[in-house]
């Protein structure tokens, strides 16, 4: 199946088992690209250089369908390549598989043909803009790494899998590789439509914290210190009911005191492995805590707030702002920073500033 090559630029791979051979999500992708259909079986071990981007329309309940895909998907020549997985419906395990099997992004059934289509001009460059320079193989190997993170934190650490301190250490090069040597505008995009938003959250607030460090110019360890912190600071969210995190609306009060355990969920099951360091702990616990001790769970105040957490929190609290809500549009760079600046007495005002141009132009 094909659109018509002159008005198409993308080249996509569509990888399906279905009886039908996914006809309808071919017909939309054609609207934005050429569209080349084949058996997950037949999915090459290296795609050819034209491809844009892989999607994959498979029964993740069928166990040999799933080991086809792991097989081919997580080597090293799919790494670098946008891979966009369809759900069935948009539950959360589902896509929670999606993720472990390498994708980049998911879309679920009923389809969206508008929603698709955005998703797939975000996600999947034209040809002739696909980056396949270091640069770019740099900002996808990065947002793997550190998707690979978030399969681990939200996945596996509540099935009882311990999550270790060199899992996040094999992440961070890779990440602080990627916002250096691409861009923090290039790292939101990429992770900005992601399907599920504990995921998205944690991603964004990874990038502005890296941004920021590299912004003020802190050494590299400060730097790695820092990302780490910002990737773990939500674990606890892990330990929180599923129906909580994935609710489309705004919380109820007895949701909203479930969610604020969170933070001492995750102190308590990363200080229970014993090889996390003192500051990755304190930002877990405390990146709830304002300067005039009205923040939570302990209460702190002025000083008995550490200078990585001051941080942590600012990029949480403006990430949280900007993004994409179901129940609300995301926040104007202005206007989550008049949101902000109206919190004196509760943030770093001097660090709120600095971080100011680190997120100018980044929308």
């Amino acid at each position: 199946m094909s659109a018509n090559s002159s008005s198409a630029k993308r080249r996509l791979l569509l990888a399906s088992d279905r009886s039908d051979r996914s006809t309808e999500l071919a017909n939309i992708l054609q609207s934005v690209g050429e569209v080349d259909t084949i058996s997950t079986s037949d999915i090459p071990d290296t795609p050819a250089s034209h491809i844009s981007g892989i999607v994959v329309d498979i029964n993740l309940r069928s166990a040999q369908s799933v080991q086809r895909v792991r097989d081919k998907l997580r080597t090293e020549a799919y790494r670098a390549m946008p891979r966009l997985f369809v759900l069935a419906d948009a539950l959360h395990h589902g896509s929670m598989q999606a993720w472990a099997l390498g994708a980049t992004d998911t879309i679920s059934r009923p389809f969206d043909a508008q929603g698709i289509l955005q998703r797939i001009r975000s996600a999947f460059p034209d040809t002739h803009g696909f980056d396949t320079t270091d640069r770019g193989k740099a900002l996808n190997r990065g947002v793997a790494a550190a998707h690979e993170v978030m399969v681990k934190i939200f996945q596996k650490l509540p099935a009882g899998v311990p999550l270790t301190f060199s899992d996040i250490v094999a992440a961070e090069n890779k990440i602080l590789k990627a916002i250096k040597h691409s861009s923090l505008r290039e790292w939101l995009t990429t992770v900005g439509c992601h399907h599920t938003d504990s995921y998205r959250h944690c991603l964004f607030v990874t990038g502005f914290a890296v941004a920021f460090a590299q912004h003020l110019g802190m050494r590299e360890d400060d730097q790695r210190r820092l990302a780490r912190a910002a990737l773990l600071h939500d674990v606890g969210k892990a330990f929180v009911p599923v129906a909580i995190l994935d609710k489309q609306d705004v919380l109820s009060e007895e949701e909203t005191i479930e969610i604020r355990k969170h933070p001492r969920l995750g102190y308590d099951a990363l200080a229970a492995q014993g090889s996390f360091p003192p500051e990755m702990l304190d930002v877990v616990l405390h990146h709830h805590e304002f300067l005039d001790g009205t923040g939570y769970p302990d209460g702190l105040r002025g000083d008995q707030i550490s200078d990585i957490v001051r941080l942590t929190t600012i990029v949480d609290i403006y990430a949280a702002l900007v993004e994409k809500r179901a129940y609300r549009l995301p926040y104007t760079h202005a206007k989550a920073f008049s949101i902000m600046e109206q919190m004196d007495g509760k943030l770093d005002q001097h660090l709120l500033q600095a971080f100011r141009p680190v997120t100018m132009g980044s929308y």
